[in-house]
């Protein structure tokens, strides 16, 4: 046994916090690595020891073997944990640890070879026996080649990166017309994500549960399973809730999925954590997906219902003690939930969320693993996943109730989250009942992003009061010798604020009228409220509504007042007394979304586009994003170059409309 006294995480953001929490507790002294635009990160602060390995770009940071494995013997370090992601799965990183004297805490150079290759872990699953979807995962990766065999496996058919994971160089067909189109962007994403363009096929099972299979394994060859996660409800093949136990796993079942994965460990000769991820279609019968070679993202569901620090037993391991556990030893215990907190706009797409954190307030009901600060930024160049959040209950009911509570309860503002659709997700019938699949989000929301209505008339008059109080108790600092009692009173009859809100394409013009101090009538045309503000924070306010308590988190920006709201969050800027401006760009001026680099422009100057056509490629948060023509037009003006790094609502092009012509009658 070889003990660990100084442990590298060559990882950022929640998942580098969460194992230097493990390693302290255990008296391991933690360093951290940094790129440029994380020198004030979190985890940086939370390690004993940092090294700044770069600019904030991946490639030239957290993907340089070279200089993670110089900063550990600068530092000391006896050993590195990858966490997930970045290096985690690269054999070569295992290899260059090995080299140095350094341990790696993870498994052997061999299981990442062959797991971190999907054709050659099908392969290898198919010769141990484990249930495999029927597909191609063969090495000759011509064009013709891989849409012959798409012809022989027939649609709906799953085009996928043979290296990598987390739903990246993925794509689903359902028309062998698209084949071509699908293998092109497929190979292109695997390539900049990954370094490596091969590809699989897979007959794509439609409507299956995501079940994966958490195992352990030591250097002696002792392998356990801790029971199964159910990681059905994902977005872009990238998971957004997990619960632990699966809601129709059954004890037969259980006991024939984890002996698979335990099969599937032993044939690689695994040692430590490791995920066998499985398709479990409606008649139970289930099939080989991949095998993760680390920790994964969701991995406290496990921890709660077993009680097994994960983090603690991979130290454990990478110090050459046993495993210490039987089969029989892990028991499971009532339900967990995980939902992952993303910085993205669900109404649009998923598509990402970047810029500076203005307030982060977690619930204190749930354990929550961040790697977000207020007064941080969610930067364009990494994952746009920034906290998780993980509750238990004695039922798979109560640990969702408290779900729900405990997002109702939190509050991110400055870039978008998705928490309002976790919310809302959350008390969906489908979910409820424990009958979301890999569908879930499809069926429940349909495609192109999720709607969730306008906002309620109550929320307005909240962010109105709110929005007033604030104003008094501002011009109350500025004013000399005026009592704080004096808030809200009049000697010339009722006071009244006026408030003209816009809330992206809503307007509203709110009326806000003094009773008497903390008593409020709020009106906008017919619609009115009665308000009693009970208390006021620096971010926090209970208000009644009406008769009804409601509490809120918010932060005040100038103008804009960002609210969370029990189920709902919403930013209000109010416009009374500015000047309305006209936006004369329209449709027609065609800006990135978000910070990236612009792979392709596919358009050139004075050709006609229709709208919805495909203007530009955008890879930004490992992923690649389609922007598309939203008017018919001409193009006029290109200002962006195609291979280069862009801003968010830099300009890319502008499209003069088609003129219509008018009939005459």
């Amino acid at each position: 046994m070889t003990k660990i006294n100084t442990l590298l995480v060559a990882n950022r953001g929640e998942i580098a916090c969460r194992i230097m929490r493990t390693a302290k507790a255990q008296g391991i002294r933690t360093v951290a690595v940094y790129s440029s635009a994380d020198a004030e990160a979190p985890h940086v602060k939370m390690a004993d020891d940092a090294v700044h390995i770069g600019p904030a770009p991946v490639n030239e940071s957290y993907l340089l073997i070279d200089k993670i494995i110089q900063a550990a013997k600068d530092t000391g370090a006896d050993a590195i944990h990858p966490g997930y992601g970045f290096l985690s799965e690269n054999a070569a990183f295992s290899k260059a640890c090995a080299g140095a004297g350094i341990i790696f805490v993870g498994p052997p150079e061999k299981a990442i070879d062959v797991m971190g290759d999907k054709a050659r872990s099908k392969r290898a699953m198919i010769a141990a026996g484990v249930p495999c979807v029927p597909g191609y995962q063969g090495d000759d990766q011509a064009d013709g080649v891989l849409i012959s065999e798409a012809e022989k496996i027939g649609v709906p058919l799953m085009v996928k990166a043979a290296a990598g994971g987390g739903g990246r160089g993925m794509r689903l067909v359902h028309d062998l017309g698209d084949v071509a189109n699908a293998i092109k962007l497929a190979r292109s994403e695997a390539e900049n994500a990954f370094g490596n363009g091969e590809l699989i096929l897979e007959k794509a099972i439609i409507k299956p549960r995501h079940v994966e299979i958490q195992v352990f394994a030591d250097s002696q060859g002792n392998t356990i399973h801790l029971g199964e996660r159910d990681c059905s409800v994902q977005r872009r093949h990238q998971k957004v809730i997990e619960e632990a136990p699966c809601p129709v796993m059954t004890p037969k079942l259980r006991q024939e999925m984890g002996a698979a994965a335990v099969e599937a460990a032993k044939a690689v000769d695994y040692i430590g954590a490791g995920t066998v991820e499985f398709l479990l279609d409606p008649s139970g019968a289930f099939y080989f997906l991949e095998m993760n070679t680390r920790l994964q993202v969701e991995h406290p569901v496990t921890e709660e219902i077993t009680g097994h620090d994960l983090v603690a037993l991979q130290l454990k391991v990478a110090s050459g003690d046993l495993l210490g556990l039987e089969q029989q030893d892990i028991t499971l215990s009532g339900h967990a939930m995980e939902v992952r907190l993303y910085a993205e706009d669900p109404a649009d797409d998923f598509l990402p969320s970047t810029g500076p954190v203005h307030l982060w307030k977690p619930s204190g009901l749930a354990r929550v693993d961040s790697g977000i600060e207020t007064g941080g930024e969610v930067s364009p160049f990494y994952d746009s996943m920034v906290a998780k959040i993980i509750t238990h209950g004695a039922t798979r009911d109560e640990a969702r109730r408290r779900m729900i509570k405990a997002l109702s309860e939190t509050a991110l503002f400055g870039p978008k989250t998705n928490r309002d659709f976790l919310i809302d997700a959350l008390d969906k019938p489908d979910f409820v009942n424990g009958e979301a699949t890999t569908a879930f989000i499809a069926e429940n929301y349909g495609e192109g992003g999720v709607d969730l209505g306008s906002h309620d008339f109550s929320a307005y008059t909240i962010a109105a009061v709110i929005h007033h109080r604030l104003r008094q108790q501002a011009s109350h600092r500025l004013a000399l010798n005026v009592n704080a009692e004096m808030l809200d009173w009049s000697n010339s009859g009722a006071l009244e604020t006026v408030m003209q809100y816009a809330d992206g394409e809503d307007a509203q013009t709110i009326h806000v009228h003094v009773d008497k101090p903390d008593y409020y009538r709020v009106n906008a045309g017919d619609k009115s409220a009665d308000i009693v503000l009970m208390s006021l924070t620096s971010d926090r306010a209970k208000l009644r509504v009406d008769g009804r308590t409601i509490e809120a988190i918010y932060y005040a920006d100038h103008r804009t007042l960002h609210l969370a709201l029990p189920s709902r969050s919403l930013a209000v800027t109010d416009l009374s007394g500015v000047s309305a401006m006209e936006d004369a760009g329209g449709g027609g001026t065609v800006v990135a979304p978000m910070h990236g680099l612009l792979l392709e422009i596919l358009v050139e100057t004075g050709i006609q586009v229709a709208k919805g056509e495909k203007l530009a490629v955008l890879e930004a948060m490992k992923m690649q994003h389609e922007i598309l023509a939203e008017i018919d037009g001409t193009v006029e003006t290109i200002a962006a170059t195609a291979g280069k790094q862009i801003a968010a609502d830099d300009l890319i092009m502008e499209i003069a409309a088609l003129e219509t012509e008018e009939t005459e009658t």
